[in-house]
């Protein structure tokens, strides 16, 4: 293990060397490559190196209590012993998580789909209140949210809205919100005061880039036509919404966003590319999913994953039995408590089946 860490130290330091040459630049994409795989490798080569200095730094701690007979000099060797334990223990800890498999589209940006379900025009609301949560979490991170496409409601929710996130380590964090997200409230069109229980699906999809998903013009047929608002008024003018079919798979994407044809039809391409290789990677993982399927749970759509009850301030996530009475904190995007425990669950299973 020691060998295979400093090999990962050694690959670290020459990545970051190469970021230095202004050879790499000149190739398209190679920059970016490097980067991103440096930044990966960053955190576990730091840590290893930190708990490399904190296990000499206890050596010789240790060797000093042995060898001083000085009783205030043994007394601080003995308050450095018991630090330096607690450090080793929680870096060994920390190495573990590091050191299990990666998944490869952790650093990557996501594609986010919110799509109203069950409940009319109050799981369309629901949608709009599940944006705007994910929309200032992203605000929150640092993050930037991009709207690719939308569908308004009547009322002025979302019967569908899809969004581009980038930033940091975006689906690391949210890949656990994809599945079905509950709400049990009383809705604003309801003159009785009764609590009504609506649904909506959340996809987070990996976002696909051109060099890794190449698909060829013979298996797109694209239409153009005029974009409309809701109840069919005018938009604009000109022929600038675009629908492309992906003919092998069926697969079908709008958006009519932007007032330019090329615009709109490279958002398109962006959720369509994304939409390709998330159905891809799952039919991978269904198949390896025969030897093992995780606890936490699998990222299928049809699975309810949380329950937002607002009588009560209080959100559920299924997965984890984990109760929570901030709902208020948590739609207006202080998810964190919510999405961090989710992840911690998935890898103590992963510890767990790494000890096997």
């Amino acid at each position: 293990m020691q060998e295979k860490l400093a090999d990962l130290a050694r690959r670290f330091d020459e990545l970051t060397a190469r970021m230095g040459d202004p050879d790499v630049y000149a190739e398209p994409g190679l920059f970016q490559k490097i980067a991103r795989e440096a930044a990966d490798l960053e955190p576990l080569v730091k840590c290893w190196r930190t708990l490399e200095k904190v296990v000499q730094e206890l050596a010789d701690a240790r060797e000093l209590l042995d060898t001083e007979d000085d009783a205030d000099m043994r007394a601080l060797a003995e308050d450095e012993i018991t630090e330096l334990d607690a450090q080793e223990v929680t870096l060994r800890a920390e190495l573990r998580i590091l050191l299990l498999p990666k998944d490869p589209n952790d650093s990557k940006n996501v594609v986010i789909e919110i799509r109203a379900g069950t409940g009319g025009e109050e799981a369309a609301l629901f949608s709009a209140d599940l944006f705007r949560m994910y929309g200032r979490f992203a605000e929150k991170e640092g993050w930037r949210v991009e709207r690719l496409a939308e569908s308004v409601s009547d009322t002025g929710g979302f019967k569908e809205v899809v969004a581009l996130v980038s930033g940091k380590a975006v689906y690391s964090t949210l890949k656990f919100e994809s599945g079905v997200h509950r709400v049990q409230r009383v809705p604003a069109t309801e003159s009785q005061g009764r609590i009504h229980t609506s649904a909506c699906t959340v996809a987070v999809l990996p976002e696909a880039e051109d060099i890794e998903l190449d698909i060829p013009d013979s298996e797109l047929r694209i239409d153009v036509y005029r974009s409309s608002g809701p109840g069919g008024q005018s938009v604009n003018t000109t022929d600038s919404a675009v629908r492309i079919t992906h003919i092998p798979t069926g697969l079908v994407v709008t958006c009519q966003d932007e007032k330019s044809q090329h615009k709109n039809k490279a958002k398109a391409l962006k959720v369509l590319r994304s939409r390709l290789l998330d159905q891809m990677q799952a039919s991978a993982a269904a198949e390896r999913s025969e030897a093992r399927r995780t606890q936490v749970g699998s990222g299928d759509r049809s699975e309810r994953i949380r329950t937002y009850n607002y009588p009560q301030n209080r959100v559920t996530d299924h997965r984890i039995g984990l109760t929570l009475y901030k709902l208020n904190e948590i739609i207006e995007g202080d998810i964190n408590p919510v999405i961090l425990p989710v992840r911690e669950a998935h890898q103590a299973e992963l510890l767990n089946q790494k000890g096997d």
